[in-house]
């Protein structure tokens, strides 16, 4: 069988086409070792060599996607007819485990480099100037979805207690053993909200009552649920889960 000259072309072409996606497989699959063993030197049998130089990377790789925040680049915000119905309840235990927490006995702890340590009950928080958005929950598994969120803005908490906008980090406790902390770029940042609704209406259990940090700059492990205290410092705090190897900047 004969084939036609422009035909043939093509099919040289698409083989060509597919063999250059073939490589760029074969390199991503083996880039992790392969960068290991060529950019380091180090035997890649060696589980504590390669987990300084993961962690290394890791570093590394938070300190560039903080060189490429910017306060004035906002998340998309949606509109009503956007969010996601139900809004998924997820958390590292089952629904079961939420904790109880009394909002008529809770009190918002702070600490640290401020110079207001009062602490915060649920009416005193309601009470500051509000703020609300429609934005997009990006899981690090691989799912997002929408929700409306209600509460303070934080940059506005953090002036209102004196807060020292030149420490390096915020960090928060919670009422499970979950613990979290952030760069003060982002907790600076416009949409970073202390929040204290969901859909207009309180926080439910599920979603973080009595109150959680609503960041949708960053990945949703680092919006903490359930705060009970919050603290300015410039030791660095690490996180649940960042102190298990995940990334600490973590921009969404």
């Amino acid at each position: 069988m004969t084939i036609e000259k422009p035909v043939a072309r093509a099919l040289l072409r698409d083989d060509n086409d597919i063999r250059k996606i073939e490589r760029r497989l074969f390199l991503k699959q083996t880039l992790s070792v392969g960068a290991l063993t060529l950019l380091t030197g180090c035997d890649v049998t060696d589980i504590g060599a390669v987990q300084k130089v993961t962690a290394a990377m890791s570093k590394w790789n938070d300190g560039v996607q903080a060189a490429l925040f910017s306060q004035t680049r906002l998340a998309p915000e949606y509109a009503e007819s956007d969010i996601t119905r139900p809004f998924p309840f997820n958390a590292y235990y089952k629904r079961d485990r939420v904790p109880f927490v009394d909002g008529a006995t809770y009190k918002l702890e702070v600490s640290g480099l401020v110079q207001n340590k009062q602490s915060w009950t649920l009416d005193q928080l309601r009470a500051l100037p509000q703020a609300s958005q429609i934005t997009r929950h990006v899981c690090v598994e691989g799912w997002s979805a929408i929700g409306k969120w209600g509460g303070v803005p934080f940059r506005a908490f953090l002036e209102r207690i004196g807060a020292d906008t030149r420490a390096a980090y915020v960090g928060f406790k919670c009422a499970d053993d979950y613990y979290s902390s952030l760069d003060m770029a982002t907790a600076l940042h416009p949409q970073t909200l202390l929040a204290l609704t969901y859909a207009d209406q309180t926080l439910p259990p599920q979603y973080g009552f009595p109150m959680k940090l609503r960041i949708p700059t960053k990945l949703g492990f680092k919006n903490p649920k359930h705060i009970m205290t919050m603290f300015v410092t410039n030791d660095y705090p690490g996180g649940y889960w960042e102190d298990k190897g995940y990334n600490w900047f973590s921009g969404s």
